[in-house]
């Protein structure tokens, strides 16, 4: 089935009329108002109309399906679908009517010391599931002249070597000098290509120093600290999980809480009841 609405859409659609239909299947009418919404500013007029027709075909389609259904399936799987929607539709005002409540309503401030409180309290939950490594490298070209200095001084890091190799980062490919933050040690991996997994083990250990290279470049570092998988997580790693799942529990609580205000006054208001059932 195909209609045509005419050359120009845009005309059609602009004008506020009441409402008229552009097309019928059974009892069921698609409106032009129910189009005029989907038409985009940028369409052109031929554009808007083959779009129009595709709609209204579609639409048709459906509407000759759901008839279909109604007829050809079970009355208890119909009931069962009606049941369905009903709660889907349910369940999408509700959660809109909460998350807009609890956006409106709920504290999202978390101080450093309800964090580590947090941390503290339910530190046994805070077990590692991959490696972490504390270190700093280089990653340099193969050609770099003064390799050997650049590695006393990843070894020694006092502050006169921190800034020598700050002054000089535009030469390296890559730099990672902040070895007081945790890195897992996947991501490690990632950023220095002849590190795998196979080799991690004997490269990837406390104080331990390495140099490797593949056919591009050459990485030197030094890995300060290491923990293993099922020690406990440092707070500053899970710091922002913390925060989330504070917030999390805050958002629940208030969710239970508006729930049963609600439930108290409607019954105080004599909106809600429950029968006793008779024996």
């Amino acid at each position: 089935m195909a209609l045509t609405l005419g050359t120009s859409c845009e005309g059609m659609f602009n004008k506020a009329e009441e409402k008229e239909p552009v097309a019928r299947v059974g009892d069921a009418y698609l409106y032009k108002e129910d189009i005029a919404a989907l038409i985009q500013d940028d369409m052109t007029a031929k554009d808007s109309a083959v779009f129009v027709t595709n709609y209204i075909n579609n639409w048709a389609s459906k509407q000759l399906l759901l008839s279909k259904s109604k007829i050809n399936l079970p009355e208890e799987k119909l009931a069962e679908f009606d049941r369905l929607v009903s709660d889907y539709k349910a369940d999408l005002y509700t959660r809109a009517y909460i998350e807009a409540l609890v956006n409106q309503s709920q504290d999202t401030s978390v101080t450093k010391g309800q964090l580590e409180e947090f941390y503290e309290r339910e530190k046994e939950n805070f077990k590692l599931r991959e490696k972490l490594v504390q270190l700093r490298f280089v990653g340099m070209s193969e050609q770099f002249l003064d390799r050997a200095g650049v590695e006393d001084k990843i070894r020694n890091w006092d502050d006169a070597d921190k800034r020598y190799l700050d002054s000089i980062a535009v030469q390296f490919k890559k730099i990672h000098f902040n070895d007081s933050i945790w890195v897992s040690a996947a991501r490690v991996i990632e950023e220095i290509p002849p590190l795998t997994r196979a080799n991690e083990q004997d490269h990837l250990k406390k104080s331990q120093f390495f140099e490797l290279q593949d056919s591009l470049e050459v990485y030197l570092g030094l890995v300060t600290n290491v923990l293993e998988v099922n020690e406990t997580a440092p707070f500053d790693y899970v710091e922002p999980d913390i925060r989330q799942l504070i917030l999390n529990r805050r958002r629940l609580n208030y969710v239970r809480k508006l729930e049963t205000e609600i439930i108290d006054e409607a019954i105080k208001k004599n909106e809600f009841e429950v029968y006793e059932k008779e024996d």
